[in-house]
């Protein structure tokens, strides 16, 4: 299927169906002599995985990575790398009333008039299942970046449906089953989303991430700038309907005075850029927010129609996420590290001799 590979250098290549055997990525362009086991993969996989919470689908997914190449006596060889994560809980059945119809808001409809042919069991392609070869990819990207640039990943939850959720510390984060930087919120977005299952419904999400010390210089002129292609990759995880960069949609009502960031001898005053000017990283934090639409599969009943476009109605009775923006945190911090992971050794192909003596300064964190 093409659409199915991201990056020039670093390049992942993404493949399976939510209900086949399995599901991985094949991982081409990354640097050999890197240290690289399972053990430096999985823990980023426990973080997305299903069946974590009350609040996210019990499907119940070991999602046990295994590394089938491109690994020597525990060193990348910069040949192919391959990720395989066997699927051991489907529940074909689940799906099929929805063979002779399509369930809005989700890829059914799409799917069947572009190919044909549709997987329905579990969205197929379309599942946020595949999203979990992505994690595991960045991992390995993750890894790289922190080892050669001390570039670290960071992510929350900062939206819950209509409910703002408060930044109180980072430190919140791995606390609560929100990904949510906020520990007095916590109890009041379990009883929403206790309501909100109870009623068959779901729900949309905002999520924050951001890139903590980024080399100054990544990204490409025109077509291929940084936020170019972090936009690119955000809006390929499922239910991605809106993505900004820094300050974002607030730019609008910014003066100029206030959104340009003015450079001192100490650094950058301000982040409204979100570290990227010119689609070039300036070396500050990159900020990127994230919207998500509310999950398509529900129980409630809605309008549809059937393959001869007769009116009818659907619901779905699958083991869904009533807001998939829950476990979304981890897979937009690994879409951003490939994103960072390619530019690097882009950046290092063609400008890695480039040396100015204007020092490099910083700005403030997040």
């Amino acid at each position: 299927m093409s659409g199915s590979t991201l990056g020039h250098l670093f390049t992942v290549t993404n493949f399976g169906e939510s209900h086949g055997p399995a599901i991985g990525c094949v991982i081409d362009g990354c640097p050999p002599g890197m240290t690289l086991s399972e053990a430096d993969i999985q823990p980023e996989l426990d973080r997305r995985r299903p069946g974590t919470s009350r609040h996210v689908t019990q499907r119940n997914e070991p999602d046990a990575v295994e590394i089938l190449s491109g690994v020597y006596e525990g060193r990348t060889t910069g040949t192919p790398i391959c990720l395989l994560i066997r699927n051991t809980d489907q529940r074909s059945k689940d799906y099929g009333n929805l063979l002779q119809t399509f369930r809005p808001g989700h890829a059914d409809y799409t799917y069947w008039h572009k190919y044909g042919i549709r997987d329905p069991r579990g969205g197929g392609r379309s599942s946020a299942r595949l999203t979990a070869p992505m994690v595991g990819a960045g991992a390995i990207a993750r890894k790289w970046l922190r080892e050669q640039y001390g570039t670290t990943f960071r992510g929350c939850m900062t939206q819950l449906g209509e409910l703002p959720i408060p930044f109180e510390g980072w430190e919140h984060v791995p606390d609560n089953p929100f990904f949510a930087a906020n520990a007095s919120k916590i109890a009041e977005l379990e009883a929403y989303m206790d309501a909100l299952r109870k009623a068959g419904d779901s729900v949309g999400a905002r999520i924050q991430v951001e890139a903590v010390n980024v080399p100054v210089g990544l990204g490409e002129p025109l077509f291929d700038k940084l936020d170019a292609d972090i936009a690119h990759a955000m809006m390929g995880i499922n239910a991605v309907k809106g993505v900004e960069i820094g300050a974002g949609f607030a730019s609008v009502s910014q003066k100029g005075t206030q959104h340009g960031d003015e450079l001192t001898p100490g650094g950058f005053l301000t982040n409204n850029a979100g570290g990227v000017l010119g689609g070039i990283s300036t070396g500050q934090d990159i900020t990127v927010s994230i919207a998500i639409k509310p999950t398509s599969s529900i129980r409630t009943a809605r309008q549809s129609i059937d393959l001869d476009g007769q009116p009818t109605s659907v619901e779905t009775h699958g083991r869904h996420d009533p807001c998939v923006g829950i476990r979304a945190t981890p897979i937009a911090e690994a879409m951003l590290a490939l994103v960072l992971m390619d530019h690097a050794l882009r950046h290092r192909a063609q400008n890695g001799d480039v040396r100015v003596t204007t020092p490099r300064i910083a700005g403030p964190k997040g």
